[in-house]
């Protein structure tokens, strides 16, 4: 006999008649086999073994009830990862039994999630950050400053690191050979590793060098991993930059070697011994659309278009920081950039309600940056203009 999948829904701020008309509907509309649903007064359980998706929706917009009470019962359903389908029905439940493998749940248990990371030995007690550097643009030598900071004190870092191929930073070897570059980049990332919070995030935005044929995403990726860091996942930047596309053609009408464009950047992001990051319910700050919106990996995003006003050839949106920092982090939480450059990361943190630290070891990009931080105070810019 195949059991139920239960999920519950919390209801207890919705009219007790909304729930009692869905609960009514549903049941009347699908066979108990496949699923029903019950109401205890505040909760709604909803049991499940396979259901018409399609079907669901319609009934759901022939209800004359609460629109958010609809899109929760909605949403928890259609969230769920399900096995596959029969017919025209999601199946969530009964998978074991369809797919015939012997063993399954202890199979799962042996394999087990991000094993790569199980065997850390980060410590688990967090502190604060210092609050002298709390809010803070700092000048300085990201991997010598940050030896400064106590272990597990930033809840995200959300950074780009200078690229490698010949752009005009201010005090940056952009030329360095690919060995140094990813020994420094290395070691500033392992001093972030230390600082940040067990449970926090590391997300990099990187482009790797095609021309060179340098995978910079993937070897900044195994950097990661092999320092037992959870590779939570992976986002694609769509820039709908299509400017590179008659620029370089490689080996023309040939497959001798033909040069491979791209419109899009990588953002990658790994989680420091845990996968789940606490905080409280009233510092989330992202919307429903938002959320859904974002949990799609693929983000069409501009490309930052005032890079000459602050004088720095390599900047993400605003935009792209607000969407990591609402996703990843809660409101009060510390956002650190250790190439904080024009302090994009550092503004962004400001207008949505976090505390930063950004380091840049360009005085010119430190002012441009507390310029900025200034601006928003004063109201000169608004909120991702």
């Amino acid at each position: 006999m195949t059991d139920y999948r239960e999920e519950i829904l919390d209801v207890s701020s919705f009219p007790k008649d909304d729930c009692i008309a869905l609960v009514e509907a549903f049941n009347n509309r699908f066979p108990k086999k496949d699923a029903y649903m019950s109401f205890d007064g505040e909760f709604l359980h909803i049991m499940l073994i396979q259901l018409d998706m399609v079907k669901y929706r319609e009934l759901l917009d022939e209800l004359n009830i609460s629109k958010e009470l609809i899109d929760r019962a909605f949403d928890i359903i259609n969230s769920i990862g399900s096995y596959g389908l029969k017919g025209k029905k999601r199946r969530f439940s009964g998978y074991n039994a369809e797919r015939k493998v012997v063993n399954r749940k202890e199979k799962e248990q042996d394999r087990s999630k991000h094993y790569y990371a199980n065997d850390n030995n980060f410590s688990k007690v967090n502190n604060e950050l210092p609050s002298e550097y709390e809010n803070k643009i700092i000048c300085a030598d990201s991997k010598e400053f940050l030896k400064k900071l106590p272990d597990n004190c930033i809840d995200i870092i959300f950074t780009s690191p200078p690229y490698n191929f010949g752009l005009d930073y201010d005090n940056h070897n952009d030329t360095a050979m690919w060995n140094d570059y990813f020994d420094m980049l290395f070691a500033i990332f392992k001093e972030g590793i230390r600082v940040l919070k067990y449970g926090g995030r590391f997300v990099v935005n990187v482009q790797p060098l095609y021309s060179d044929y340098i995978p910079v995403h993937h070897i900044i990726s195994n950097f990661f991993i092999q320092n037992k860091m959870i590779w939570k996942g992976e986002i694609i930047w769509e820039k709908n930059n299509y400017n590179c596309k008659y620029c370089s053609w490689g080996s023309w009408k040939s497959p001798a070697s033909p040069y491979l464009k791209y419109t899009w950047e990588f953002i990658e992001v790994f989680c420091k011994g845990d996968l789940k990051k606490s905080g409280k319910k009233e510092n989330i700050d992202i919307t429903d659309e938002e959320f859904k919106s974002w949990v799609v990996s693929k983000w069409s995003i501009a490309p930052e278009r005032n890079m000459k006003e602050f004088g720095h050839p390599a900047m993400f949106p605003e935009n792209l920081v607000e969407r990591v920092l609402k996703l990843f982090s809660y409101k009060n939480d510390v956002v650190l950039d250790p190439f904080n450059g024009a302090g994009t990361t550092t503004v962004v943190a400001k207008k949505t309600g976090r505390r930063y630290l950004g380091i840049d070891i360009s005085e010119e990009y430190c002012e441009t940056a507390k310029k900025r931080i200034d601006d928003s105070d004063s109201g000169q810019q608004s909120l991702f203009d």
